[in-house]
């Protein structure tokens, strides 16, 4: 039986630096404040010429080469995010264009920051059915550019970053994607969202002076939904997966805010210390989140053969899940 596993692991961080320190002169709030809440320290912001797609090639780049993979032996690449670089063309066409990738079929997942949970089990399934041999999933964001930068309940969470995993198929029984659970709950697609600039609000003069298509979010709500959703949806896929919490070595969070992670862990009955944390340097990055976290727990050679990883996200729509793999 064909199975999917995971290849190689690539990041990309842009260079700019925008620290609490540095939030303090343009909104009012503290680091203090900052770190209680959410755990962030600092986050990172993209270049003026720097799109969504620079981001998520240069990310797609280092997981090729980690694997020691051509891009002409890619056969699909699936960018997720939700700050692509225009309505239209897809930001993944953009990328298979700055990679090179010839050979691979692209396209775009937006389920926000549960995005590349959901790009994986797509992924996941293709490679099973036979039709594809190696997948990029990239998650990638420009948050920065639809950031309130007067609101202090948002600005201070969000940051620019990708994220890529290479997932190959392999007949090794056993190893790979055990098992995923994808959840969508659209009566709440209020608590969180850009909700200008589509069809519904299309551009115009007056949704920009009431900066509809900058990020809401009713915070307190978004709390707790995540809390509550989090250890739910990693319980059954482990249990769908033959497993226990009692059964994971490593957790993969969507890097949201540090108080919903060490619920979520809580409540999941797994120890924090399993958890890779990056929230405090990098903020919320959405998509990109999980992949880049990913990245750095393997290149920092905490991952071993064998071990079984957890990985649970959450997002705007509300859109949330959960998914298990033996490394």
């Amino acid at each position: 039986m064909t199975n999917s596993i995971v290849l190689g692991t690539g990041s990309y961080a842009p260079q700019r630096v925008l620290s609490n320190a540095d939030l303090e002169k343009i909104v009012r709030t503290n680091n203090e404040w900052i770190v209680s809440r959410t755990g962030i320290r600092e986050r990172r912001v993209a270049a003026d010429h720097e799109a969504t797609s620079d981001l998520a090639a240069a990310a797609g780049r280092e997981a090729l080469q980690f694997a020691g993979v051509k891009p002409d032996d890619v056969d699909m690449i699936i960018v997720c995010t939700v700050t692509g670089d225009s309505p239209t063309p897809s930001c993944a066409s953009f990328v298979q264009a700055q990679l090179g990738a010839k050979n691979a079929f692209a396209f775009d997942v937006g389920a926000a920051c549960a995005g590349s949970l959901f790009g994986l089990s797509i992924a996941d399934q293709f490679i099973r059915s036979g039709k594809v041999k190696r997948a990029l999933v990239i998650g990638a964001e420009t948050l920065s550019r639809f950031v309130d930068w007067t609101n202090r309940e948002t600005c201070v969470l969000f940051g620019d970053a990708a994220g890529a995993i290479l997932l190959g198929a392999s007949e090794e029984e056993g190893r790979g994607l055990l098992a995923a659970s994808l959840r969508t709950d659209g009566s709440m697609t209020g608590i969180l969202g850009i909700y200008g600039g589509g069809s519904r609000r299309p551009p115009s003069a007056e949704m920009l002076e009431e900066k509809a298509g900058k990020i809401k979010m009713r915070g307190r709500e978004v709390y707790k939904v995540a809390t509550r959703l989090l250890p739910e949806v990693v319980g059954d896929t482990l249990e769908a997966a033959g497993l226990t919490a009692a059964d994971v070595d490593h957790v993969i969070a969507h890097q949201a805010n540090k108080r919903i992670i060490e619920s979520a862990m809580q409540n999941l009955g797994v120890p924090f210390e399993k958890c890779w944390i990056n929230i405090d340097r990098y903020g919320n990055t959405s998509s990109a989140s999980m992949p880049i976290t990913l990245d750095e727990a393997n290149r920092a050679g905490k991952l071993k053969k064998g071990d079984v990883i957890a990985m649970m996200a959450i997002g705007a729509g509300m859109t949330w899940g959960g998914a298990v793999l033996r490394w």
